[in-house]
This record gives C-alpha cells, structure tokens and sequence, in this order.
C-alpha cells in the first residue's frame, strides 16, 4: 500500500519518538492519482504536521513513485466522534511532548472580528497591511522587526490582533507574547518583587518566537523596563525572531527614550497609518454596517464618510447608534436620523457657508478675496480659489451657481475646479495633507 511504503521512507529520516509520535496516528484514508487524503486525531496534531512534516511526506511520496500534486490533512472522523473518557487520576508530572516547545504563549484577549480579512485596505494603511501579513507568514525578506506609528482608532491594534489571530491557528506551536508596554513594566515589576526576574528573562529571550508590544510610547522615562526591552531585543533580533511594535507616535519623537532603544525601535520598517481617505472611510462603513445587518443607502454612507473622519471607532459607534435608533423606531435608518446621531457623536458644527470658506482660505493662503474674485490665473490664485471651491462643494450644501457666485464664477468652472483637486489629491500626498488640515480647521471652528 502507498501510505506503508511512505511511512518505511519516513521512519528512516526521523527519530523514533518523533516517528511514533507524529506520522504513526496519521491514517490515510484516500489515495489516487491525483491525492493522497491523511487523517489526524485532532486539529492540533493536523496543524502541526501540516506546518513541520508535510514537506517531508510529500518528498517521500515522490521517493515511492506518487506523481500526484495535492496532500491533503484532516482531522478523523472516528476521532471526532469519540467521546473524551478521562482515564484514572496518575500521581506523576506533566510530561512534554517530543518537538514541542517548552514555554506557553501569553496572548491577550483578542478581538474576534480584528482579521486580515475585517480590514479595509487603502492607500493611507497599505504598507502597513503588507508588512504586518509578511510577518504573520513568516515571510523572510521583510525585516525581522516592525514599528507601527499610528494615531487613535486608525488600525494598528486591529492588525497586531491580525497577526495574533493568524499565527495561532496557522502556527499553534509558534511561542508568541504579545502584550502592552504597561503590562511588560507590571510583569518586570511583579519579578523584581518575587526575585524571578531569571524567569522574565527567560521567557523573553529565549521562549520567545515572535513579540507583539502595543502603546511603545508608554515607556517614556521607564529606565528600567527600557533597558531590560533593549535586552531582549538584542537576543531576538540577533536570532531573527519576529518583533512588532505599535505607537502614537514615531521612535524618534518619544520622550525620554533612551538612545539604544529608541535606534532598536528603529531598526527595521517604521510605518505609519494616516487616516484613511475618503474612499476608504465609505468601505469602512459599508463593512461595519454590514457587520451590524444594517442596511445604509449610498447618500447615509457618503454622508458619514464626510462627516466622520479619523477615528474609526467613531464610525462603530454611528453605526451601533444607528441601530438601536432604527430598532426602536422599527424603521430603516434616513437621514435625519443619521444627522441626529452624527451630532452627538461629533457635536453641531457650524454653518459653513461658500463665502466664509472663501474667507477663511483667503487668510490662511495670505491673497486677499478680491484675488480669489479675479480672474487672474497665476498659480498662487488659482490654486486658492481651486481648494475654496472644492471645498465648500464638500463641507456645505449649497448649489454649484451659489458657490460660483463668491467667486464670480459660473458652475462650470465650480465643476472643473472640484475635478482638478480631486485628482491633485489622489497624486499627491502634500495637496492631500494640506486639504485635510483645511477641512479640520473648518470643522474645528463650530
């Protein structure tokens, strides 16, 4: 039979007790041309095989002459049937699988839905997104360590939780700790206190596979808890082992940092998640409404994107709002409605008008309004003139011809002025830097 001549291959390159304990279980239960079926004892023992043997398996597959592609692993009926019957109590100590590793992973609570999948993609977190999916994979070109900058609510927890969630189903062996700068100060605290500090050291240096620390800027004059990061630091990233780091702000802007830790911080790819734009504030809140089985209409969704911006956690908390407001009225949310929730959310803002747009760029551009009322086409005027225009398009109801008139324009040039700094946005990050600060300051002003 193929699986018996595949297990004779097998027991000639490993150990017995990796032998009897990793490919013995495993039955096969199909084999043809073009697959071979095995079958484990449970998802655990298939997920450790799948991650350490099953190259060595297909390999002696092909030894014996099977030129088929696929290999399949599962778990075995029979076994997901059996009723577990503990067995009478033995007074000896645990004993550690063969292969297995020593330490346990300390893994905080994770967020069911903050998967690779759950997150939106777009252009102000894409570098982010890949360099965090690499690392989960194992994927040995990206450096060994990452450093997310990020402000509230924009992402970075949800994809350390990502990476949490992937390596623990796909690589359950894999001793990953992942834990805030302050419960790494409260867990180095609590050692020093019980003189097991040779503990924490060990578990840090040398049980450790891959690190996740969340809120780096915690750390700011903790001389202690610093030196003994840049430590363990040293004996991880010496053995290549994967760190991943998360602050508000960058390395080189934390406050009473030592040196060595902050360059350690620094050391590999340092991204940052700037708040997503428009486009990909609408698939947020298209995904988080779907989530909720909430049904919003284009206009609600681009209204929101316009009115929501930065923090996503203001976005759930619309959505959640919007729900109990459309349960309790046993209707689909409108957009009074929508605007009744936004305003608790974001409070009342101010009626912005064309004219006092018009004004405030005027000021903030130092041209006078009667440039902006011109027709002078010089650069320095025209690209004023452009962004108030675009602006009081998206921060205002008001008619394109009503916005032409505080600018002694017709609506055509209003039109073409939006599409001009529509696209001057997507093609550069500083015209897109500079409009969103506009549009805070706008906001800021109510």
């Amino acid at each position: 039979m193929l699986w018996q001549r595949v297990k004779s291959v097998l027991s000639q390159k490993f150990s017995d007790s990796d032998f009897k304990l990793w490919i013995e279980p495993l039955q096969c239960v199909h084999d043809d041309a073009q697959r071979v079926e095995l079958a484990g004892p449970d998802p655990y023992f298939c997920s450790w095989v799948r991650n350490n043997y099953l190259t060595d398996i297909q390999d002696a597959l092909q030894d014996v002459g099977f030129t088929g592609g696929a290999v399949r692993l599962s778990v075995s009926e029979t076994r997901k049937a059996q009723p577990l019957v503990p067995e009478p109590e033995k007074k000896q100590s645990q004993l550690r699988l063969p292969s297995m590793p020593v330490a346990r992973s300390t893994v905080r609570t994770l967020h069911p839905r903050y998967t690779f999948p759950e997150f939106m993609v777009g252009e102000s977190n894409a570098l982010a997104y890949s360099a965090c999916e690499a690392m989960a994979n194992g994927d040995s070109t990206l450096s060994p360590c990452l450093f997310i900058e990020a402000g509230t609510g924009l992402g970075k927890s949800h994809l350390t939780h990502a990476v949490a969630h992937h390596i623990t189903s796909h690589s359950p062996g894999t001793r990953l700790h992942y834990v805030t700068s302050q419960q790494l100060t409260s867990e180095m605290v609590r050692s020093i206190k019980n003189n097991t500090m040779d503990q924490f050291k060990e578990k840090y240096h040398h049980q450790c596979d891959v690190l996740l620390m969340e809120d780096v800027q915690s750390l700011a004059g903790r001389t202690k808890t610093q030196a003994e990061l840049a430590e363990a630091l040293d004996v991880l990233m010496d053995c290549g082992k994967r760190v991943i780091f998360t602050g508000a702000v960058s390395p080189r802007n934390i406050p009473d940092m030592d040196d060595g830790v902050r360059s350690r911080l620094s050391s590999g790819l340092v991204t940052t998640i700037n708040p997503p734009d428009r486009r990909t504030r609408c698939l947020i809140i298209e995904r988080k409404a779907r989530n909720n089985k909430l049904a919003l209409s284009g206009e609600i969704v681009e209204f929101l994107a316009d009115r929501i911006q930065g923090d996503i956690r203001r976005v759930e908390s619309a959505i959640i709002g919007l729900k109990a407001k459309a349960s309790l009225h046993k209707t689909a949310p409108d957009m009074d409605m929508v605007k009744e929730i936004v305003a608790t959310i974001i409070g009342q803002r101010q009626e912005l008008s064309a004219v006092l747009i018009r004004n405030f760029v005027a000021g903030q551009f130092n041209v006078s309004i009667e440039d902006l009322q011109s027709k002078g086409r010089k650069k320095t005027i025209a690209f004023p003139r452009q962004v108030s225009m675009y602006l009081a398009r998206k921060l205002t109801e008001e008619a394109l011809s009503e916005i032409g008139k505080a600018f002694n324009r017709d609506h055509s040039t209003v039109v073409h002025s939006i599409r001009v700094i529509t696209e001057a946005i997507v093609r550069s990050g500083s015209i897109r830097g500079q409009v969103e600060h506009l549009v805070e300051r706008l906001e800021n002003q109510g």
